[in-house]
Parts: structure tokens; C-alpha cells; sequence
């Protein structure tokens, strides 16, 4: 019979590891995706919308970022692959569509038009689920840093079935936290900007899209910088 200290000490490491591997995944990822950097950024991009449209989109560009990370680690490495592409390519096409939003938001006037703050819009579900997946889910959130994250993740495990499914269950609570945060800090922008003022706002705005250009810069840079090492080592 086996001895129950044994059983209990096997537990206790199993929890432990678990709890490691979910901690892994949160200080992994929540610094890339960061959410609360992001929400400037996010608000400026949908100041068209009411508080109900903002509560619709923030749900879904939570949902897809969940299912994007979730993409990428569990079969990320097994696409690329698939494709003959690589992570350093990834990084560089991303970092080039993260420059573009990033430049597009600081030359934006300060004040969207008067069209526009005046109008009533009546966006249609399709409207909502194409803006919530395009840009403000991928790049704006879900990056090719975050994804390159999650695909390291993926891979970053011992060979066997049980150590897969163990690390796989970590790494996708982690992920479901890293969303969570994502949707109230999405969520709740407006309420978290507003204690700014406008002007606050704006600066704010103007140095959130600064610092995303300066990450889509050093994204693009990390990606050449391989793919050069590579072409060095070949």
C-alpha cells in the first residue's frame, strides 16, 4: 500500500507547479497585452460609441483576446510551422501594423469631428464584431509580442501527455485572468479617463500612442534582429 505522506507530498507538488506555471503565464503576458496602458488608446478609437455599445465591445474584444491567446498556445508553434513561418517574421509584420495604429492615433485630432460626436450611431452586430477584432483586439491588445508570449508558452513544457494537459490548464486560467482584466479596464475607460479631465485625456492619449509606436518599433527591431542572426548563423 502506498504510503499516504507520499500521496500528500505528490499533491502538494503538483499544486505547487500549477500555481507556478499560472503565475508564469499572468506575469508573462498581462505586461504585453496591458490592458490599463491600452485604454486610452481603446477609448480614443471607439469615442463614436454609447455606454451600451462600449459594454458590447469591451465583452468581445475580452472574448477574442481570450481566444486568440488560447490559439496561440495551444497550437500557434503547430501554424507556423505549417506555414514555414516564423516568430521573428510574425514580429515584424506585427510591429509594422502597431507603428501604423500608433501613428494614425498621434496625428488624430484631439477632438473627434463634429459629424461624428453629434450623429446617433446605429452600429449593427457585424459593425461591433469587425472593430472589436480588428484593431482593437489584434494589434491594440493581442499583439505579435503577446502572441509570440503564448506560443513560447505553449512550447515550454516536458515531454508527456500529463505534463501537457497540467501546463495547458495553468496556462489557460491565466490566460481567462489576463482577459478578465482586459474587459473591465476596457470596460470601465471612460470612468477610469474621466477622473483626467479632456486635456488629461488628450495627454494621456498622445503618450499611450507614443509608447505603442516605440513597442511596435522594438517589436519590429526583436523580429530583424533574428531573422539577421539567423542569416548570419546560416
Amino acid at each position: 500500500m502506498r504510503d499516504p505522506w507520499l500521496r500528500d507530498d505528490a499533491v502538494t507538488a503538483d499544486l505547487r507547479q500549477f500555481i507556478e506555471a499560472l503565475l508564469l503565464a499572468i506575469a508573462a503576458l498581462l505586461p504585453i497585452v496591458n490592458p490599463l496602458g491600452s485604454a486610452p488608446v481603446y477609448l480614443a478609437k471607439t469615442n463614436d460609441l454609447d455606454a451600451g455599445q462600449h459594454a458590447d465591445l469591451a465583452r468581445r474584444v475580452a472574448i477574442n483576446s481570450f481566444l486568440l491567446l488560447l490559439a496561440s498556445l495551444l497550437i500557434g508553434a503547430y501554424v507556423l510551422d505549417f506555414f514555414g513561418l516564423s516568430v521573428p517574421v510574425v514580429q515584424v509584420a506585427g510591429g509594422i501594423i502597431v507603428c501604423s495604429m500608433a501613428w494614425t492615433l498621434l496625428n488624430q485630432p484631439a477632438q473627434p469631428p463634429a459629424s461624428v460626436r453629434d450623429a446617433q450611431h446605429a452600429l449593427s452586430r457585424t459593425d461591433l464584431g469587425t472593430r472589436a477584432f480588428y484593431p482593437l483586439t489584434m494589434p491594440l491588445t493581442v499583439g505579435p509580442g503577446s502572441i509570440s508570449v503564448a506560443i513560447t508558452l505553449g512550447a515550454n513544457h516536458t515531454e508527456g501527455m500529463r505534463s501537457l494537459i497540467f501546463y495547458s490548464l495553468a496556462h489557460t486560467l491565466g490566460i481567462v485572468l489576463v482577459s478578465i482584466a482586459v474587459f473591465v479596464c476596457y470596460r470601465y475607460a471612460q470612468a477610469i479617463l474621466r477622473r483626467f479631465g479632456p486635456t488629461g485625456t488628450a495627454v494621456l492619449v498622445r503618450m499611450s500612442a507614443f509608447i505603442l509606436l516605440c513597442i511596435g518599433v522594438q517589436i519590429v527591431w526583436n523580429g530583424a534582429s533574428a531573422l539577421l542572426r539567423s542569416l548570419h548563423a546560416g
